[in-house]
């Protein structure tokens, strides 16, 4: 079995996708594991249009940078003052009410380089992120959704808002262009995870930029689906762990996944009860998956929450079992 180190892509973006990476991060460069990371990268979504990032997309023309921001603090020592200072958000009325002092640092630094690709490298350095961030696109992306009476909703914060199903989501324009550097990693990846994350506005935003679900698709990666703890209100209402997967193949039909990673243990019922008062349900333990897989794609199903009050992923045992799926990925097959 080769147990070198393993270059990782993980795609998604929100809160998802910063927990993963904060598990992964502890996993590079240690070469006494039997199998650790050699290079890990993050290719994230930008169609953010809410909160401190809408406000700087639209007062400088500028890319969101809110989750760029939350997957290099995840990426960082978590100790660090630096790391602190990223994540501190002004009190206040003012013109600096409600902005991360991060989004504004890589605003920043936008300005001063002209790129805004270059100022999440500069700003990773400044954080000594043990990881690269990649722009899913660095086109002036919009969400669009056509809901199931016919509706069109423009925009990443109104799609969320939206009690309608969604009948069908893209990107405006349709033809925005990838990274290269992004495709350049998810080429040289060993595994590709996708999820955790909002399935509509920021796991498959990554999904519909041209070229992006071809490439994973044509890769020889180990690629892992995975799956949310708890439906989102006003996004994925009523769908279950099986609905998830089949809306990422209805729009990603050239990934096939090796591995749907599941969490097994139920959420307490003060958690289940907070939860339902806001319209969200946990899937994956009364939902079975498996008729919506064929045989060459495995489940994992493992314990992943984190014992806390709000229900998470635990970022260190859900690392552990994206490396885990590799390895079984590697296994020699018995005779």
């Amino acid at each position: 079995m080769n147990l070198d180190g393993q270059k990782l892509v993980a795609i998604g973006g929100g809160t998802g996708l910063s927990t993963l990476l904060a598990g992964l991060k502890r996993l590079v460069g240690k070469t006494e594991e039997d199998m650790w990371i050699e290079s890990l990268s993050a290719i994230v979504t930008v169609s953010d249009d809410g909160g401190s990032s809408g406000r700087l997309r639209e007062e400088l023309q500028m890319l969101p940078p809110g989750d760029i921001r939350n997957c290099m603090i995840a990426l960082s020592e978590d100790s660090t003052l630096l790391a602190r200072l990223f994540r501190h958000r002004f009190r206040g009325g003012g013109g600096l009410g409600g902005h991360s002092f991060g989004n504004l640092f890589l605003a920043a630094l936008t300005e001063v380089t002209g790129d805004f690709t270059e100022a999440i490298r500069l700003s990773s350095e400044v954080l000594a992120s043990k990881g690269h961030i990649f722009p899913a696109t660095i086109s002036d992306v919009r969400l669009a959704a056509e809901l199931e009476d016919g509706t069109v909703v423009l925009g990443e914060t109104q799609i969320s808002a939206s009690k309608t199903p969604i009948r069908r989501l893209r990107l405006e324009p349709e033809k925005c262009l990838p990274l290269p550097a992004a495709l350049k990693a998810i080429r040289a990846a060993d595994i590709i995870t996708v999820g955790p994350g909002s399935l509509y506005t920021s796991i498959l935003p990554n999904l519909l930029v041209s070229q992006v679900a071809r490439v994973i698709g044509q890769t020889r990666a180990t690629k892992i689906f995975v799956n949310n703890l708890m439906t989102q209100p006003g996004e994925t209402d009523g769908y279950s762990a099986r609905k998830h997967l089949e809306t990422i193949k209805k729009y990603a039909p050239e990934i096939h996944f090796d591995f749907v990673v599941v969490n097994s243990r139920r959420i307490s019922k003060e958690q289940a009860d907070l939860y339902a008062a806001e319209g969200a349900y946990q899937i994956g333990i009364d939902d079975p998956i498996d008729d919506a897989l064929d045989q060459t794609t495995e489940i994992v199903r493992a314990d992943l929450l984190y014992d806390g009050e709000k229900v998470r992923h635990n970022s260190d045992r859900l690392a552990e079992v994206v490396l885990h799926c590799r390895k079984q990925a590697l296994a020699p097959v018995a005779v």
